[in-house]
Order: structure tokens, then C-alpha cells, then sequence
């Protein structure tokens, strides 16, 4: 029989096919699968560690390749280099040949000697560089220091009397003149350290001196006015420069200690000004050379980055896809004896013709005689889910599978999801203004699709823009409830003549009906701004989310019955949903058509004020058959129907609890008594088996039937079950899970209702929060006239545009749109989604590149 259409209604149909490859054509068939990507392979190596399978050798130097590329990526980075894009190149997904792979092993590693090699030169280089600027600095200031120290000879003897500098006393006795001052130093054996230090530690370096020393030290520092460039971080350091007088070597010894220590660069200068000035020619002329050597290699190796960067993107696609390939074939089994490499696959039934031409096309290229052989097995093991979406599709699937996985070939609460999540959003969130922002910004994040999908795009707008269409449905859903509810940024929509007229010549203060005129569409915009306008909203907007769950709920609990009518289980329908239905429509449905009957009825005509539905219900429970008002009920036999209706709920909970557990009991013990063998008692059968395929055809053990079609590729239908280990029946087990079910339900039929009561609070906030805000700004601004009015206007239209959007659409949408969440994931999905499935994980070039993006 061939296989249903795949839709999103059910799981596409799947199947556990065998491959049997050989080993020379083993990466070109996994590597064109990888384009396909609809091939779920299973590890038939899991007890083996990742160092003893077969293709380790391979990855490891693609690892090595992958760093490689990183390093030139990192490179360019620090060179602000732009690498170009992938979209660039005309077919970014085509896999190159091994010996491609085996040339770009060979060029990355040349490439990243060259590379290395010029940036190691670089760093050096640069390195010097800021060691001839910060001595020419140490020699320019120390310079000033020793000319000072000339000039000012009276100041030197005035400050050798204070107490700071008592290692510098006698130089009274020798300091007369000019030349005197270049003789003290080496009269009195007195040293210096000259140096630059970081500006953020100058502080500290000058405590511990101090304290190190017990101040016998003179210390001058000053700052450089230009950052020093790091040649390892690119980072600007603020830097002084420093020297410092001490008497004797092994002071100055340990004075040089604490300033290596503390981070400082020490550098030589002579005392003397004409050796000194010689020093500075000499360091001048030294970075002259070096800025020029410094341009031709940061020249060349720029030039190599560059050529780099127009082919990177590609190099990084071809490596990622490379070693997802290895990966996947260290997944498959090796037969040594035939040299064959055998994979297990979980693959979409729809698709094993597309599977079949890509192997046929594989084998063509490659010129073998030998067939792949692709076998189809029938087993017990339970599927992967996989749903085929688009662009639409996608986003609503994406948000049923944050909560779980469907159970294969379950119902897709995603299918009704494309209309119910943006129709319960909309309900808190209506209002046709707000509800043309969203669709504008949804329709402008379509219509510029491809440039946004291809930028690089922060955290949040990402999310934005994944959910696109589901903006755009909300947006669309908005307009039409802020249209019933009259509201347009909290502003009546008077479209269609009211159906009430103020009396005293239209200026109140009460309003009358218009004789044979009804308001043809939504709320009357007449209620805006009456005083009993928040009474009415309120009665009217808190039945209507009742309704509006009851209907939800019941929808999703029918979804139950078409699950047990298609895995035929009718046991969940006589013991599950029959009884679980009985029982809320018991309460919950007869609640609902109370208030549909109570809005039919005009009580003004009969003369008498309507009952409350909430003492009815309360009454119901708690006194059966008495009403609050026996004299006016809601319709005649009210209390008989009460009574009805309260005894099926109680007979249903019985119902629940003991009818599953006790036919599943009689069911295993009359299975057992004919003699039947448990489901897990089955024996395992293995792709690895001996096959005798030259008689009897039989291939592990198991009826097959063998075809070759013209392409050269051999199929297998193989009638073997794969046996699962189930576990064995368990009475107490099976009673205690349906004792928490049956709990469950009848407690969340009452709450799951309330919790609907979401849909009528947040449309009030929504309502008034917008009022609100119109009223404290555009309001105001239309009472000013005059020039100082249109100022204003301007002014605070803006300031109340960014308030709606941010506030109201953004921060109120939002809040919207996770209540909206929490109705499907938690109301509706409970009454019918098992959500026990396995994830459908295909190997796929697209997802590979999906998750770790070539930017």
C-alpha cells in the first residue's frame, strides 16, 4: 500500500531501512544523504568510545584544519579584515571530492606556517617598537630631570635638608656648579633605575619603595601624554615614566627586583647630556627603520589575509560538512570479511525514491559493479516524529516542541494552533490600532526576509523574527477583535449608526433604545466613556472567556478520540474520553448553556431580575435540587436537570478510575491463559547477523523479498520485528497512574476553566492601559491651541507613539502572547497530547550549518 501524503495533521510515515555500502563509496553516499537530509542514522557503535572507531584519524585532522581556519579568522579579526560572505558563492552546499579535502589540508597548513611565521615577525617587531618608544620617552624625561638638576642647584641643597632625602646630604659639599652636578652621582656612589611603569600602579610601586626602603630613595616621575599600543592586545595602557636615586649596589639591585616585579620595563641612561643626546639619535633613527620594516610586513601579511578572506566562508562550509560526514559513517557498522560498511536509518516512507536516486547517482560516479543495498525493515521499535513545515509552519511547530515531542502519528496540536494561539492573543490584545503595528512590523520583517536571515541579528530581534508569521497572524486576529470590541488605541470606531440615543436632545444622562435597529457588528460605540461602561465590558467580556474555554477545551478533549480511534485503543474511549467528556459537559457545558440562555432571555419583559449563574452553580454542588430563587429559576425543572447532570458526573469518576486498569487486567490474564508469549520476549535481530542469501534468500533470519530495479540499487523488504524491551504488566502500576489521571482531570476541569478568566482580565488591562494613556497625553494636547498647541501636539505625539509601541505593543504583547502559550501548552494540550515521542534528528548539511552559522 503506498504511504499517505505527509502532512501536518500526522508524523510522516516512517521507516527503519539498512544500508549496505561499500567501503570505497562510504563518505560519497553519507556525504550526498547529508544534502538530502532525511536520514535519522542510528549508532550501531555506542559501546565503543570515540578514540576505537574507525574514522578517528580523519576527524582529528579536520579538527586540526578547523583550527586552523579559526586562527585565520581570529587573525583577520585583529586586522579588521571582513571575510567574504557565504551567500557570495553561487552553491555553497557542494561537497568537494576527498582529494579537495586532501589539497585544503595541504593549504591550510602552508598558509598557517606563512601566516604565523609573518605575524610572529609582526608581534616582534611591534614588541620593539614600544620598547625604543618608552626608552626614548625615559631617555627624553630623565634628560629634563638631569638639566633640572644643573639648573637648579640651590633647590637640590634646600630639599638635601629635609629628612625625605637623607642619603643625598653631602651633596652640598660637592654640588658647586655645573659640572658638579654630574660628579656627585659617582662621588658619592649614588645609582639610578630608569624606567615605565603602568600608570594604574605608580601609586602602589611608590608605597612599597617607601616602605621597602625606609625612604632612602629619591623618586621623579612623570606622565606620558600618549597611550602605549599592546602588540598582544591591541589595548592603549597609560603609562609614567620614572627614575629613582639610591645609594649603593645592593639598594639598587632590589629597587630594580620591586619595579620588574610591579610590571615595569627598566631601560639605560647615561648620566652624561652629550652621551645622552647620542642615545636619543641612536633610538630615533632605530624606530625610523623599524616604522618602514613594520609597514612592508604588516603589508604582506594583510595581503595574505586578504587573499584568505574571499575564499574562508567556503573553506569553513566544506570542513563543517567534511567532518559531519565522518561522524555520521563512525555511526555505521564495518563488516571486514566483505568490506562494507551497514547503517541503520530512520527515514520518511515518502522519501526512500529520493534516498534510492541519490545512492543509484552515487554508484554512477563512482563506477562500481556493486549495488548499495538498501533494506526495509518492518519493526516494533517506536519512530521518530517528523512534521514537514515551511516558513509559515515553522514557528507554530517550533512552540509545540519547546513543551514536547508528539508521539508518532499522533495528532498535531500544531495544526489548530495556526488559528487558536493567535485568536486567544488577540482576545487579550484587542485592539485594531495596536493590532496594526504588529502587522506592520510583520509584514515589513517578511517583505525584507532574505536580508534579515542573512545579518547577523541580537538575541532578541532574532526571536521576533523567527516568529514572524505569527506576528503577522496575531496582528491579523488584533484588527478583527479590536474591531468587535470598537476599540482602535482605546478610541470608538463609530462606523455604523447606534443602536442608542441620549435623551434630554442627545445629552444625556440616560440613552434609550432605537426601536428595530440593532448594531450590525460588534460592540455598540456608544458604550465608550458611559459610567456604566467598565460594569457591562467586564459582565460581558468574563462570560465570553468562559464560553471561549469551554469550547477550546472541548475541542482539544475531541482530539482524544480520534488518537484512541487511530492507534484502536478502545479502551481509552469507554474508559478515558467517554466518561471524562460526560463529566464536564456535565458541569462546565451545562455552565455554558446557562449563559448562552441567560443572554437569549429578555427578563425585563418578564418582569424579573436574572438569577446568578455562579450561586446556581455553587447550589449545585453543594445543596442538589435547590435553587436561590426557587421562585424565579433559570427555566422550567432547572433543579431536575441540576440533579441529572450532577449524578453522571459522579457515576463518570468511578468510571474513570477503575474501568482501564480492570480490562487491562482481564485482557493480560486471558492473553496468558491462551498461552500467549509476552510483547518483549521477542528475539533481537541485528544488521550484523550471518545471511544465507544464496537458497533459501533469507537474510537474518527473516522473510524478505529482494528487487533490482534498473538504476542498480537493490531493495528489501524485510518482515523481521526489531523487538523492544517492554516492560512486563503491572496491575498497581497501571491503578496508580490512572488514580493520578482521573485526579488530575476532574481538579483541572475546574481550574483550567477559571484559568480562562486570563482572556477577560488581561483584554480589561489591555482597555484601560491604553485609555490611560491616551488620556494623560493626546487627550491634554488637544485641549492647547495655538502655535504652543501644535508644538505640543508634535511633542507629545511622539512621546505617546514610543509609549504604545513599547509599552503596550512590545511589554502588553508579550505578556499576551505567553498567557496565550500557557492556554495551549497546559488547557488545551492536556486533554489529548501524550508527548512521549522521539525527536526526528536528521543528518543534514543545512542543520549543521543552521546551528553553527559561517559569519
Amino acid at each position: 500500500m503506498a504511504p499517505h501524503k505527509d502532512t501536518m495533521f500526522r508524523s510522516a510515515d516512517m521507516s527503519l531501512t539498512q544500508l549496505y555500502i561499500a567501503n570505497e563509496i562510504g563518505r560519497e553516499v553519507v556525504s550526498g544523504l547529508g544534502e538530502l537530509g532525511v536520514m535519522d542514522f542510528r549508532d550501531l557503535n555506542s559501546e565503543t568510545t570515540a578514540f576505537q572507531r574507525t574514522f578517528t584519524q580523519e576527524i582529528r585532522r579536520l579538527d586540526n584544519v578547523e583550527r586552523q581556519l579559526r586562527y585565520f579568522r581570529s587573525q583577520m579579526d585583529k586586522a579588521s579584515i571582513s571575510m567574504r560572505s557565504i551567500y557570495d558563492f553561487n552553491n555553497q552546499f557542494a561537497s568537494p571530492s576527498a582529494s579537495e579535502i586532501d589539497e585544503l589540508s595541504d593549504k591550510c597548513q602552508s598558509l598557517e606556517n606563512r601566516i604565523s611565521s609573518l605575524n610572529e615577525s609582526y608581534e616582534t617587531l611591534k614588541k620593539r617598537e614600544v620598547e625604543l618608544t618608552e626608552w626614548r620617552w625615559v631617555l627624553r624625561e630623565a634628560g629634563g630631570f638631569f638639566d633640572r638638576a644643573r639648573g637648579q642647584t640651590e633647590e637640590i641643597r634646600h630639599s638635601l635638608d629635609n629628612d625625605d632625602a637623607p642619603l643625598l646630604q653631602d651633596v652640598e659639599h660637592h654640588g658647586q656648579g655645573e659640572a658638579s652636578a654630574d660628579r656627585s652621582f659617582s662621588v658619592m656612589n649614588i645609582g639610578f633605575v630608569a624606567g615605565v611603569i603602568p600608570r594604574e600602579r605608580i601609586a602602589a610601586f611608590e608605597r612599597i619603595l617607601w616602605r621597602t626602603l625606609r625612604g632612602n630613595l629619591y623618586m621623579n616621575q612623570s606622565e606620558i601624554p600618549e597611550p602605549i599600543i599592546n602588540p598582544e592586545t591591541n589595548e592603549e595602557i597609560n603609562k609614567n615614566v620614572f627614575i629613582i636615586f639610591a645609594h649603593g649596589k645592593e639598594i639598587i639591585a632590589k629597587i630594580r627586583k620591586i619595579s620588574e616585579s610591579m610590571g615595569a620595563d627598566l631601560y639605560s641612561v647615561d648620566e652624561n647630556s652629550e652621551l645622552r643626546r647620542d642615545q636619543i639619535r641612536e633610538v630615533n633613527s632605530r624606530l625610523s627603520d623599524l616604522a618602514s620594516v613594520l609597514r612592508n610586513t604588516k603589508s604582506t601579511l594583510d595581503a595574505e589575509l586578504t587573499a584568505i578572506s574571499r575564499n574562508l566562508a567556503a573553506w569553513m562550509v566544506i570542513i563543517k560538512k567534511e567532518k559531519g560526514t565522518y561522524e555520521t559513517l563512525n555511526k555505521f557498522s564495518y563488516d571486514h570479511q566483505r568490506k562494507t560498511l551497514i547503517a541503520e536509518a530512520w527515514a520518511p516512507t515518502n522519501s526512500l525514491g529520493l534516498i534510492k536516486s541519490t545512492l543509484s547517482d552515487v554508484n554512477d560516479r563512482a563506477g562500481l559493479s556493486v549495488p548499495t543495498i538498501v533494506n526495509q525493515i518492518k519493526t516494533t521499535k517506536t519512530p521518530p516524529t517528523y512534521f514537514k513545515t515551511n516558513r509559515f509552519t515553522l514557528a507554530f511547530q517550533t512552540i509545540i516542541d519547546a513543551y514536547g515531542t508528539i508521539k508518532y502519528r499522533e495528532i498535531n496540536p500544531a495544526l489548530p494552533a495556526i488559528v487558536t494561539f493567535p485568536f486567544m492573543f488577540a482576545v487579550m490584545f484587542g485592539d485594531a490600532g495596536h493590532g496594526t503595528i504588529l502587522l506592520l512590523a510583520a509584514l515589513a520583517m517578511i517583505y525584507y526576509e532574505r536580508p534579515l536571515q542573512r545579518a547577523k541579528l541580537d538575541e532578541l530581534f532574532s526571536m521576533i523574527f523567527y516568529g514572524r508569521y505569527i506576528v503577522f497572524m496575531m496582528g491579523i486576529f488584533s484588527i478583527y477583535t479590536g474591531l468587535l470590541y470598537c476599540d482602535a488605541f482605546s478610541l470608538s470606531l463609530p462606523w455604523f449608526k447606534s443602536m442608542w440615543a441620549w435623551d434630554n436632545d442627545g445629552h444625556g444622562p440616560t440613552a434609550s433604545r432605537v426601536e428595530g435597529h440593532t448594531y450590525p457588528f460588534g460592540l455598540d460605540y456608544m458604550w465608550h466613556d458611559t459610567d456604566n461602561d467598565l460594569l457591562f465590558s467586564n459582565s460581558y467580556k468574563m462570560k465570553l472567556s468562559i464560553l471561549l474555554g469551554w469550547t477550546h477545551m472541548t475541542f482539544s478533549l475531541m482530539w482524544s478520540l480520534v488518537n484512541a480511534r487511530y492507534f484502536k485503543t478502545p479502551i481509552d474511549i469507554w474508559g478515558n474520553f467517554l466518561p471524562g467528556l460526560i463529566f464536564f459537559q456535565s458541569i462546565f457545558g451545562y455552565l455554558a448553556f446557562c449563559i448562552v440562555y441567560k443572554w437569549c432571555v429578555d427578563w425585563a419583559a418578564r418582569g424579573q431580575n436574572p438569577p446568578s449563574l455562579l450561586n446556581m452553580l455553587i447550589y449545585m454542588f453543594l445543596q442538589p435540587g435547590t435553587l436561590e430563587d426557587p421562585k424565579a429559576p433559570l427555566y422550567k425543572g432547572q433543579a431536575t436537570v441540576q440533579i441529572i447532570l450532577l449524578l453522571m458526573a459522579v457515576v463518570c469518576v468511578p468510571i474513570l478510575l477503575f474501568l482501564k486498569p480492570f480490562y487491562l487486567r482481564w485482557e493480560h490474564n486471558k492473553a496468558r491463559a491462551l498461552g500467549y508469549r509476552g510483547i518483549g520476549e521477542s528475539t533481537r535481530v541485528s544488521a550484523l547477523d550471518d545471511d544465507e542469501d544464496e537458497e533459501g534468500r533469507t537474510l537474518n533470519g527473516g522473510r524478505e523479498s529482494f528487487g533490482d530495479d534498473e538504476d542498480g540499487i537493490a531493495m528489501i523488504t524485510q518482515d523481521i520485528g526489531h523487538g523492544e524491551e517492554h516492560e512486563e504488566f503491572d496491575f498497581g502500576e497501571i491503578m496508580i497512574h490512572q488514580v493520578i489521571h482521573t485526579i488530575e482531570f476532574c481538579l483541572n476541569c475546574v481550574s483550567h476553566t477559571a484559568s480562562y478568566l486570563r482572556l477577560w482580565a488581561l483584554s480589561l488591562a489591555h482597555q484601560r492601559l491604553s485609555i490611560v494613556l491616551w488620556d494623560m497625553t493626546m487627550k491634554n494636547a488637544f485641549g492647547v491651541t495655538g502655535i504652543a498647541g501644535s508644538i505640543m501636539m508634535v511633542v507629545v505625539f511622539y512621546g505617546w507613539f514610543v509609549l504604545t509601541v513599547f509599552v503596550l505593543c512590545v511589554m502588553e504583547g508579550t505578556s499576551a502572547m505567553l498567557h496565550s502559550l500557557r492556554l495551549h501548552w497546559v488547557e488545551a494540550m492536556s486533554k489529548h497530547f501524550i508527548g512521549d515521542g522521539v525527536p526526528f534528528e536528521p543528518f543534514s548539511f543545512e542543520k549543521i550549518l543552521e546551528e553553527d552559522p559561517v559569519e
